[in-house]
């Protein structure tokens, strides 16, 4: 086990990116309506207008925007394509928040109950098992403990993950996530979970509880994730 960080970070454009990609797929702007003028949305991001700009041209070119010349930017349609954090459904109490992530550690498991949640019957019983740190707008709402089969990478060192798991499965697994089930419930945080939250020992807090589907129907991620409900919650909407 390392305390070392991951260096694979995603561009601050490819953050703003992604995170609006989130809310258009959440219904926050809907087909044909305008989005706030630059200056207003990214004032609102807290990020530089260059910055927002390469994030839309982006958005324009993966067909979920359209320019139109002197009347502003719109939503083109709710996009059907594979984006980072499409799955992510934690956002601040005031709602949104740009999220990054720090892998805290990772090593080599055999836990029985996540076998049994990954339906494997791989000879090796081994799995790769990482703990993180997720941030919203860079404060830090939630831990989360994620596993993956050991034989999608025999040998395997932070630097080599990305700072989002699921475009390194993408890239280096030739596999992504097309769906996933969550279940969530409420319950004393384990020590590592507390300490890293600042919480009290023993607290009482929301935990999801997700399997993760491959584009080929197969269970491929287990994860734990305890958050702080005074900073985040957990959201889901439909269209």
């Amino acid at each position: 086990m390392t305390d070392k960080k991951t260096k694979k970070q995603l561009p601050l454009y490819i953050q703003i990116g992604e995170l609006l990609h989130r809310e258009i797929a959440a219904g926050h702007w809907l087909p044909g309506e305008r989005l706030p003028v630059e200056s207003s949305l990214a004032a609102t991001l807290g990020v530089a207008i260059g910055t927002l700009r390469k994030a839309l041209a982006k958005l324009e070119e993966d067909g979920l925007l359209e320019r139109r010349q002197g009347s502003g930017t719109y939503i083109k349609r709710v996009s059907g394509s594979r984006a980072i954090y499409q799955f992510f459904h934690l956002e601040l109490l005031g709602g949104g928040g740009v999220p990054t992530a720090d892998t805290l550690s990772l090593e080599i498991d055999n836990n029985p109950f996540v076998f049994e949640q990954l339906k494997t019957d791989e000879a090796s019983k081994q799995l790769w098992c990482i703990r993180r740190s997720r941030y919203l707008n860079r404060q830090l709402v939630a831990v989360e403990q994620i596993w993956f089969r050991h034989s999608h990478a025999t040998s395997l060192k932070l630097k080599d993950l990305h700072e989002s798991l699921y475009l390194h499965y993408r890239e280096n697994f030739s596999f992504w996530i097309s769906r996933v089930e969550d279940e969530i419930d409420c319950l004393e945080a384990p020590d590592w979970v507390s300490k890293q939250l600042g919480l009290k020992p023993q607290q009482v807090i929301p935990r999801v509880q997700r399997r993760s589907w491959s584009n080929e129907g197969k269970v491929e991620e287990f994860s734990l994730t305890w958050y702080d409900p005074s900073k985040c919650r957990y959201f889901a909407r439909w269209h």
